[in-house]
């Protein structure tokens, strides 16, 4: 029989691939979508909000994104209740444990979480695009180049607009705008703080150190490519850093969901329930969860974290976006499965 721990990264991996996966499917769907003439004709009478409102980021573009989400969800609660060992009564019945997706704690997660995580993504998307206009006109660039930096270049091999800052969020956007000013300075000290960015396509290294060598500064056309490429690997990250704790708070919280229904039902005992915290084991996990690993408190219990933050458990939606992003500790539930059976007999 698989482990809790094996269990619960084979539903990681399948789940943040289907976030990933349906996030970037959103996003394209908008980038298709975009009539560049209408955005470029609003850029050249200086409408910027009505340059990013016919770009037409809205939040129906990210309904498999939330469609996702409730499987990630339903899954969870599922897994935990499968492999929660047999239990009989004081009469000899099977006790059955099962998970109910449409309980009142778990339609307000995925009513209310979705809903927050949608529009979140539009929100920070509509900021994002309306700085990169902003400053492109700002910067002299015309307005065609201008909207193409924001809603990506036609690859002529795939079809599909790439290089673009669309889905990345208003901070990743300042990155990506500040590289862009590194590498047309023509600065050799700017060109070399921009050879220091971890997400840069390193295949453009050896032009850059030749710019700085002989002085000389990158063609535009040059930069264009080097940003769109720098913009693509930022918008792999979102899009991985996005999945991974999306799918973490919807695992964490069915399966937290998930106990708290056999206690609600009568099956289990509250008292009888321990949470262990388990971190993955390796290198990546950050310090406050390693110190976390082990430790165990009641079902109603919390973890203080070395950081000040408190967290019900791995993926609490409640913590602070620095205790959950990209978080891959789980939470064991152990069980005085005696206790319970001795207690439902007297």
């Amino acid at each position: 029989m698989a482990s809790n721990r094996s269990i619960f990264e084979q539903l990681l991996d399948k789940y943040d691939t289907a976030l990933a996966k349906a996030f970037f499917k959103g996003l394209d769907a908008i980038k298709s979508d975009v009539t560049l003439r209408i955005v470029v004709e609003r850029l050249e009478r200086g409408d910027i909000p009505g340059a990013v409102a016919a770009i037409q980021v809205e939040r129906e573009a990210f309904s498999g994104l939330e469609m996702v989400l409730a499987e990630a969800y339903n899954a969870g609660g599922i897994s935990l209740v499968e492999n929660l060992p047999r239990l009989k009564d004081p009469e000899g019945n099977r006790v059955i444990f099962r998970f109910g997706v449409r309980d009142y704690a778990s339609e307000a997660f995925l009513r209310d979480h979705s809903a927050e995580l949608v529009t979140r993504i539009v929100e920070d998307q509509k900021v994002a695009i309306r700085q990169a206009l902003e400053t492109g006109l700002s910067e002299g660039r015309n307005p065609r180049s201008t909207a193409l930096d924001v809603i990506g270049r036609i690859n002529r091999a795939s079809g599909k607009r790439e290089g673009g800052i669309l889905g990345l969020t208003s901070s990743q956007e300042r990155f990506v705008a500040s590289a862009r000013e590194e590498l047309l300075s023509g600065d050799p000290k700017l060109l070399r703080h921009y050879l220091s960015r971890q997400r840069r396509d390193k295949r453009f290294d050896k032009t850059i150190a030749k710019a700085i060598r002989e002085e000389k500064p990158l063609t535009a056309e040059t930069v264009t490519r080097m940003v769109g490429r720098y913009s693509d690997r930022l918008l792999e990250l979102r899009g991985e850093m996005l999945a991974r704790t999306e799918t973490m708070i919807a695992l964490g919280t069915s399966r937290d969901n998930a106990m708290r229904q056999q206690i609600d039902n009568g099956k289990v005992g509250a008292s009888d329930v321990k949470k262990i915290w388990r971190s993955a084991g390796d290198g990546r996990v950050r310090h406050t969860h390693r110190v976390l690993n082990g430790k165990a408190v009641e079902i109603d219990g919390v973890f203080h974290s070395a950081s000040g933050a408190v967290l019900r458990y791995p993926g609490d939606p409640q913590a602070p976006a620095s205790e959950i992003s990209g978080c891959r500790c789980h939470m064991e539930y152990k069980v005085d499965y005696l206790a319970s059976v001795v207690r439902r007999a007297a």
